[in-house]
């Protein structure tokens, strides 16, 4: 599968392009804040039906106009071509499309477009809190498990409904003990699937990740390097690896109480990054930080690949300035090939994303982009 044709209207600096693509690497180079990540987030939208920057949809129109569109023609492994459109008006809701049949739930639109972003912003999925690494976890899972979604937004409703039970206690010294237990069924329901197939996740998501932490970080044996290598791994963490739901909401029943929200739950998991059994935050160099995230993305592409049956497309954005030439290169050399499918790449340095591609043989083009307009660099 890939995007065979893009069109945007008025998203963010860009009032409007039209780009047919190459079904391998496409590239975009361009300055800062010439608009090169802004075409790489319109493809992301036609995925996830959402910004991967932007938390109101409505933020994403260009200044002045009164909304934004993207168009995507998608062709897929069955030679089907279908279009995905996404429109943004400032005073209605965002509608979002499949061959112009609007979809009643953005829910059932994921997993159709499997797409990997890898963005300087993934430092935050080790230096910022577990609410990001939950949303990671949650988010491969979901590309290829509908009822897993499914039990998500069920819990995270009940999330919800619970602890404005527990906030209107706190307030008026009201309790209704039948409908904490309602509450409380819910939250058990959905969260005994959801804390099993994360479980599973790891499991076998962590050998892949180690695979490819050691292409990315260039590791070898001591014996040729002098250098040893890097243990990497990524535990779950979970209260409900260790004791029954039920068990635990009952327990923290007066602190829910008096704290006016949920204490225990799925929604507190964890990821816990370690490398050389070490919390990488603390104890990891910038470089193996930078190649803990890149590979992480790189092993969800491949898990996705294998759970869906399609490559994902994958989106790198601005990833290479912190990465030295030997990996660059070990870098595109390894997304151009076969096991790999259609790839995004921006990139400051045209010259390096010119010698980058003349010295492959994969099928590829390059656009420049200077302030939110794109052009194909011929020369």
């Amino acid at each position: 599968m890939y995007l065979q044709d893009l069109k945007l209207s008025n998203f963010k600096n860009c009032q409007s392009a039209e780009l047919s693509l190459s079904e391998k690497i496409n590239c975009f180079v361009g300055l800062n804040a010439a608009g090169k990540t802004n075409i790489l987030d319109s493809i992301y939208y036609l995925a996830f039906c959402k910004s991967y920057f932007s938390l109101t949809d409505k933020q994403n129109i260009k200044h002045g106009e009164d909304f934004f569109a993207i168009h995507g023609d998608f062709h897929f492994d069955n030679d089907e071509l279908h279009t995905i459109s996404c429109v943004q008006k400032i005073n209605s809701k965002k509608t979002f499309r499949c061959d112009k049949k609007e979809y009643e739930r953005l829910a059932d639109h994921i997993g159709k477009i499997p797409l990997v972003m890898i963005s300087p912003y993934d430092s935050d999925l080790i230096n910022s809190g577990s609410d990001l690494r939950r949303k990671f976890i949650d988010g491969v899972i979901s590309q290829f498990d509908a009822s897993y979604l499914n039990c998500l937004l069920n819990y995270n409703k009940a999330l919800q409904q619970r602890n404005k039970q527990l906030k209107f206690y706190l307030e008026n010294r009201m309790w209704d003990n039948d409908l904490l237990e309602m509450w409380n069924y819910q939250l058990i329901q959905n969260a005994i699937p959801i804390n099993k197939k994360r479980k599973e996740f790891i499991e076998e998501f962590v050998p892949v990740f180690q695979k490819y932490y050691k292409i990315v970080s260039d590791s070898q044996d001591s014996q040729n390097t002098g250098r040893v290598n890097e243990k990497v791994s990524i535990d779950y963490s979970s209260t409900l690896n260790e004791r029954e739901y039920e068990e635990l909401l009952a327990d923290s029943l007066n602190h829910d109480r008096f704290s006016g929200y949920t204490n225990v739950g799925i929604h507190k998991d964890d990821l816990i990054f370690l490398v050389d059994n070490h919390p990488v935050k603390q104890f990891a160099s910038q470089g193996q930080q930078k190649s803990f995230v890149v590979a992480i993305k790189l092993a969800q592409f491949d898990f996705n690949y294998r759970k869906i049956g399609h490559k994902p497309i994958l989106l790198l954005d601005d990833i290479f300035d912190k990465l030295d030439d030997n990996r660059v290169e070990q870098l595109v050399k390894l997304v151009g090939n076969d096991h790999f499918g259609q790839v995004f790449i921006t990139d400051t340095q045209r010259q390096r994303i010119k010698f980058l591609m003349d010295n492959t043989v994969v099928n590829h083009k390059i656009f420049k982009v200077k302030n939110g307009i794109i052009t194909a660099d011929d020369e």
